[in-house]
């Protein structure tokens, strides 16, 4: 009896040390991107979709990869009225290209803008399993910079911020009005 209840005693113990795995699960938010959407200019509150937007990272070779299972070319295009670019985790600030016609034949047709956001980090504990992600404010005073990098006229005609917060990627933070 007592090797009966020895092992049980053993056994308990041993069971007591094992953990769960540490796998983040895939529906547990992490770091947000940036949600842009695209409005008309002559219709405010209707949504516009735009035409084979390339949006690059400053000194960056690449564009962000919109469609995983496109060609080279087509990866980095978008024809929706929203798009999701990531900040940068490790500055205060993050600069992009947007590029609008970019695979264009004619490259006069394409036209170029671009837009310097300014924000604020925190790092927030998610899990041991996902450690930390990192949470964003826009800049009250200056949220954005936007230039016209070229002769091809500004398409972005007015930017907003319409929530400053950056938490979730469920909801728009920047809305164009082109």
């Amino acid at each position: 009896m007592k090797k009966i209840l020895y092992f049980l005693l053993v056994f308990t113990f041993g069971l007591s040390g094992c953990e769960k795995d540490d796998i983040c699960d895939a529906n547990t938010p992490t770091t947000p991107r940036l949600i842009i959407s695209f409005y008309d200019i002559k219709t405010p509150s209707v949504k516009k979709n735009v035409t084979r937007l390339k949006v690059v990272g400053k000194d960056q070779p690449e564009g962000i990869i919109f469609n995983e299972g496109g060609a080279d070319i087509t990866k980095y295009l978008t024809s929706g009225d929203s798009i999701a670019i990531p900040l940068k985790t490790d500055e205060d600030s993050t600069t992009f290209s947007f590029i609008l016609n970019s695979d264009n034949t004619n490259p006069e047709l394409a036209n170029t803008d671009q837009i310097t956001f300014n924000y604020s980090r925190q790092n927030v504990y998610v899990s041991r399993a996902c450690g930390f992600k990192t949470i964003y404010k826009l800049n009250t005073q200056i949220p954005f910079v936007k230039i016209d990098s070229g002769n091809d006229g500004i398409w972005m005609q007015d930017v907003r911020v319409y929530n400053p917060n950056i938490e979730f990627e469920n909801e728009t933070h920047v809305k164009v009005f082109f």
